[in-house]
């Protein structure tokens, strides 16, 4: 009887043991959990420190969570680690978006100048006597991003659409891995031409008069998606995305979602139909087509 009660004991113990063990696990998982990781690319202007911490603040005090901000250089970087799961949402763009569709689903898009699309530019130095982008032929020509729709496929789909290929078309092309570098090279002359986000060459335009005057727009694209903010298919509706949601589109009634809002120059995020990036997704199918 005696060692049948020790045995009893000794069980009861071990139970209570792993139960707290396995408490305590499910604890930090949790508390791993509340941590949302917001994923951030060349999208920005800048690598503006004010606006990361306004950013960040604002999503903590709205969310209810504490919020990091993960940024990487490149699109690719950031879009691996949100296919992958180790961010929970991630302002890419339109070009990752629809190359991964069925994987990503729209959180919310931006509004710039009230519409939630922007253009692509291609951009000469500002004294070059050309009127046509044909005139680029045999140029070195400065891309911002191999992920990027204003910065890269846009270009790529109007030489498709005749048969060419950046490589075919251009003497040579290198990756400036962000729009202002695009501009500075360009207005260097490090490049005879480039591909550039139509939305950052208008602000910089402003911000940096003297770098962007050195430049000048020589063709504008039709408008397509803004660079949205994505999230996994799967986590589409859990509380987390839910609650980002709501913050990026209360932003304008908001003192420091405005503030934000302000230096962005933009109108606010709402929430769009994916058929938003279709002009994008058409894009890109005729460039794979053509092999470019």
């Amino acid at each position: 009887m005696a060692v049948a009660r020790r045995r009893m004991l000794l069980s009861a113990v071990a139970g209570l043991g792993a139960g707290l063990f396995n408490a305590t696990l499910l604890t930090r998982r949790a508390a791993a959990q509340e941590t949302f990781r917001f994923g951030l690319t060349p999208v920005f202007l800048d690598s503006d420190i004010e606006l990361l911490h306004e950013l960040q603040t604002y999503l903590r005090e709205v969310m209810g969570r504490e919020v990091s901000l993960i940024k990487r250089r490149t699109y690719q970087e950031i879009t691996a680690l949100l296919l992958s799961g180790e961010l929970d949402a991630a302002w890419i763009c339109g070009f990752p978006f629809v190359q991964h569709a069925d994987r990503l689903a729209l959180v919310a898009v931006p509004l710039y100048q009230a519409q939630p699309l922007y253009q692509s530019y291609l951009i000469v130095p500002a004294d070059r006597a050309i009127d046509s982008w044909e005139g680029l032929r045999n140029d070195i020509h400065a891309f911002s991003d191999p992920d990027s729709n204003s910065g890269y496929l846009v270009t790529a789909a109007l030489l498709a659409q005749h048969d060419l290929t950046p490589v075919r078309f251009f003497s040579k092309t290198f990756f400036t891995y962000g729009h202002r570098n695009v501009i500075r090279a360009v207005g260097s002359g490090l490049a005879q031409s480039g591909s550039v986000d139509g939305y950052v060459w208008d602000v910089m335009s402003e911000r940096e008069p003297d770098l962007v005057s050195r430049t000048r727009v020589l063709r504008r694209s039709e408008l397509l998606g803004f660079p949205p903010i994505a999230c996994l298919r799967n986590n589409h509706e859990s509380d987390g995305i839910g609650a980002l949601t709501q913050a990026l589109t209360a932003m304008p009634g908001r003192v420091r979602g405005k503030r934000i809002l302000d230096i962005l120059q933009l109108d606010g995020f709402s929430v769009e139909s994916e058929t938003t990036f279709a002009g994008i997704a058409q894009n890109y199918a005729l460039v794979q087509l053509k092999g470019g």
